[in-house]
């Protein structure tokens, strides 16, 4: 079993006045026995471009007898005369290199990886500093939504405001969108300085390029702060070719404890991660353990299921998201007042994203299915009910509870118009002759317009809604369906957006809309779906459906009826109003009440175009 005390580089307080530093470093079935040695280069960062001034490199011991063939060191850091920096307090960067007894190399060098830190590229990194307090968490009063209540943001921290801190900065802007789930895109350790994240080098540690450790940490905490969850994208179906587990075993010729073909492997040019091997399972289990413990984080969106899913009975991804269920119930955080655990646990299997949740612990899904009729209907396809169907995903068989192995939790897919995979929603209405360095076409914002009916429906719909970094102001960067141009290629936010006519106009519907799903129970991501199927609504281009929540302790019950337009045209519709009362519009206030006698009565609403209507019993 992986300890994180016996791998990764461990300052060690000074004795006698001189700091050193532990290694470690598992390499199942690379032993001394079998001719091989490891040493680890190590140099102060301040001392790594200066000519003159080398690594200082240090044997490391293999401990004979180690179930999974540790190796380890524990340098004294010596202080070097100047100009070196060595044995001083500072930062240190370190790689290993694996070589046969007499000196020739094997792999020649590669990184640590359980490191806590990195540098750019592949290096890891430690660092000693004297005065290093704990970090001051503030959270301790933090509990994650439901699944009924979450509304996601998935960003890309580099592309929305360069890294961490300003993430962190821009935190009251988001939440403002009704906002309570941050999906983080990849933050771990990238081979390119421009990448989406999804080859990963290592785990441990945040990447240094968007603000190390201690910057992630402070995003965490003042998220919690918010009452923000923070949700990571987790690659764990493969890595990058130079994953140390990888480029060592292949450079040996040795088993290969962690990777190896499993199931629908993405890359063919190399192997995935394989989970038949109990390596693999416990590496991804200890550091899922580690990422909440550490810096706190509340779930993880794993990426590319089909890669580690070998069924609900098996080793991949159906065991590492029960473990990891089954751990998040001790922990105060997670513990729901009906006895679950509220850790997010989210699943990209695409293929079949309704039975993955029926089948494992997990409480949500990605699936495409609001973003595929949205675009249909965005171009030029007529208003169908396949479209109000897809605001009922228990109406497309999707569960709404998982029961199995003594644990009952809510469940919901994830609905969204947009996300890092696809072309912005903007440019379906319309693109401008302004092209990227890629030659792909902008978004048309002069349409904006077009898109606040289909907004309206992700917020008042059923399943979770979210949204993608800039959506909210109509970002209009395009995205190739295919090539390096989709991930190797840097789409920063245009921010000045959010200041012009369709930003404003957009940002405010997603606020209103933000707050109504935030302080109504009736539009939370489960419960009462009814849609009014009739042909006179479809052929004004009309959408018409209820939501409801009875009353529950405290709260009272409430019943709301949606209304939209995807037509140019204002629209009058008729439509049963179900109980009598007076029913109030929502979103802008402007409409009369409508004021209902009897139970069903049949009353004329009128709908903006390219707008909806919200109506709620008062």
């Amino acid at each position: 079993m992986i300890s994180l005390d016996d791998v990764g580089a461990h300052p060690q307080p000074p004795a006698a006045g001189l700091w050193s530093v532990r290694f470690g470093l598992y390499l199942p079935g690379v032993t001394y026995n079998k001719d091989y040695r490891l040493k680890v280069r190590v140099t102060h960062e301040a001392d790594q471009f200066v000519r003159g001034i080398d690594p200082q490199e240090f044997w490391m011991t293999w401990i004979n007898g180690s179930p999974l063939d540790l190796w380890t060191a524990t340098v004294p850091f010596v202080a070097d005369p100047p100009p070196s920096y060595f044995g001083q307090p500072g930062r240190y960067v370190y790689r290993y290199q694996l070589l046969r007894s007499d000196g020739r190399p094997i792999a020649f060098w590669f990184p640590d990886p359980f490191a806590r830190e990195t540098a750019i590229g592949t290096l890891s990194a430690f660092t000693i500093d004297p005065q290093a307090q704990p970090f001051a968490w503030s959270d301790a009063a933090f509990v994650p939504p439901d699944v009924d209540q979450m509304v996601v943001y998935e960003v890309n921290v580099r592309e929305f405001n360069t890294d961490f801190d300003g993430l962190t900065r821009q935190l009251d802007y988001v939440k403002a969108l009704g906002v309570n789930v941050l999906e983080l895109m990849p933050i771990s350790n990238v081979k390119e300085t421009v990448e989406w994240g999804y080859t990963p080098l290592d785990y441990f540690a945040p990447d240094e390029r968007l603000g190390g450790p201690l910057g992630f940490k402070r995003l965490v905490n003042a998220a919690h702060e918010r009452d923000i969850t923070v949700l990571l994208d987790s690659v764990y179906a493969h890595t990058h070719p130079e994953f140390t587990y990888n480029l060592v075993y292949e450079a040996s010729g040795e088993t290969n404890p962690m990777l190896g073909r499993f199931e629908g492997e993405f890359f063919q040019d190399w192997a995935g991660t394989d989970f038949r091997k109990a390596f693999t399972r416990d590496y991804f289990f200890t550091l899922n353990k580690f990422l909440v413990a550490e810096y706190h984080v509340d779930g993880f969106r794993y990426d590319y299921v089909p890669g580690m899913y070998d069924g609900p009975a098996g080793q991949g991804y159906a065991d590492l998201v029960y473990r990891t269920y089954q751990h998040s119930k001790s922990i105060t955080r997670f513990q729901a007042a009906t006895g679950h655990s509220r850790i997010i646990q989210c699943a990209e299997h695409l293929p079949d994203a309704a039975g993955i949740m029926a089948q494992t612990h997990s409480n949500c899904a990605w699936q495409n299915g609001l973003l595929d009729r949205a675009r249909e209907t965005a171009r030029g396809g007529s208003v169908t009910e396949r479209l109000a169907h897809q605001l009922d995903p228990e109406f497309l068989g999707y569960p709404s509870e998982h029961t199995a192995g003594g644990d009952t939790f809510p469940v919901a897919p994830f609905q969204y118009l947009e996300s890092h995979d696809h072309g912005r929603f903007i440019n379906e209405f319309g693109t401008m002759n302004l092209r990227d360095l890629l030659g792909e076409r902008y978004g048309n914002r002069d349409r904006f317009y077009k898109m606040q009916p289909y907004v309206i429906a992700l917020y008042t719909g059923k399943g979770i809604p979210m949204l993608w970094h800039g959506q909210e102001f109509a970002e209009n960067w395009g995205v190739p369906p295919r090539g390096l141009g989709r991930n190797l290629f840097e789409r920063p936010l245009h921010w000045e957006f959010f200041y012009d006519e369709a930003g404003k106009a957009l940002v405010r519907l997603h606020r209103i809309l933000g707050t109504l799903r935030g302080t109504h129970r009736a539009l939370g991501s489960r419960g009462y779906y009814y849609y009014y199927h009739d042909r006179a609504h479809l052929q004004r281009g009309v959408l018409a459906y209820r939501r409801k929540a009875d009353a529950q302790g405290t709260s009272v019950s409430e019943d709301v009826l949606v209304l939209l337009n995807f037509s140019d045209s204002e629209a009058e519709v008729w439509l049963p109003f179900p109980p009598a009362g007076r029913w109030v519009e929502m979103i802008d206030g402007t409409l009369s009440p409508i004021q209902v006698v009897q139970n069903g009565q049949w009353f004329p609403a009128i709908v903006p175009s390219n707008y909806g209507s919200i109506y709620k019993l008062t």
